[in-house]
């Protein structure tokens, strides 16, 4: 009996110490590696010659001396297309929102009408370029697309104005170009690239509305050649509201941040 003992002491030992060393030989498994998150903060730039605009004017005529007033307001409407560049910064402050600074410039030819009923004479007047300045926040809808409003200030070229009469000839009078300030609201989406299997790292498209209002100004009829006064002044105001397509880029989007645990 006391070897029966003795022998099964020996395997209990054994099994022992076989199971101890099958425990220290099995590797060290990491945790999986967490997908990298998006993050919005950062510089871009963007671009696009898409651009389509509609111009309205409230219009009125006054003599030069004096401001009678010679017409009831009228407003005067026009269209055009346009193209765009910029630039920005933007910085997510938490999971879902974005905030931002930027500058851009347009440019193209968005044209409207100008009318002195008084002189029976019309003109067009091409707004060329515009350029603005202004803050944006957006909501992410998904980690790579921004809803956004935005709003700021704003400044516009318009070129001269050459009247013709009702019989289509040149009436010998003209507007001279100007520039105006003011101030514009829109919004718009913006969506990574990275469609339908494509990778396109850093590359975004933005569709975006905008309005902006500049504040009217009295301009006097002048005579061709000698730039004297015709005895006339169209005071106008303008509203122009435009719908564009761009391609953005972003500086930081190849190298997102990725959490850590």
């Amino acid at each position: 009996m006391k070897k029966i003992l003795l022998a099964l002491t020996a395997v209990a030992a054994m099994t022992g110490s076989a199971s101890a060393a099958d425990l220290a030989a099995r590797p060290y498994v990491k945790a999986p590696v967490p997908a990298p998150v998006a993050n919005w903060t950062g510089f871009y730039i963007f671009g696009g010659g898409g651009g389509g605009g509609l111009s309205n004017s409230d219009q009125s005529v006054q003599t030069t001396v004096g401001a009678v007033p010679l017409t009831i307001g009228q407003r005067q409407g026009g269209s055009g297309w346009f193209g765009t560049v910029g630039l920005g910064y933007d910085w997510q402050f938490n999971s879902t929102w974005v905030a931002g600074v930027f500058a851009d410039g347009q440019f193209g030819s968005i044209r409207g009408t100008v009318q002195d009923p008084f002189f029976g004479i019309t003109g067009s007047q091409k707004l060329k370029d515009s350029w603005a300045a202004g803050v944006r926040l957006g909501y992410l809808v998904a980690p790579n697309v921004l809803s956004y409003v935005n709003g700021g200030y704003s400044g516009a070229h318009f070129g001269q104005t050459n009247f013709m009469t009702l019989a289509g000839v040149p009436a010998g009078a003209h507007l001279n170009s100007y520039n105006r300030n003011g101030w514009f609201v829109g919004g718009g989406v913006e969506n990574s690239l990275n469609i339908f299997g494509i990778s396109s790292p850093g590359w975004f498209m933005k569709t975006e509305y905008r309005s902006a209002f500049y504040n009217a100004k009295t301009q006097d009829e002048l005579i061709d050649g000698v730039n004297l006064p015709t005895g006339n002044s169209i005071r106008a105001n303008s509203w122009n509201q435009t719908i564009s397509t761009s391609l953005v880029y972003r500086f930081n989007w190849t190298g997102p941040v990725v959490a850590k645990y």
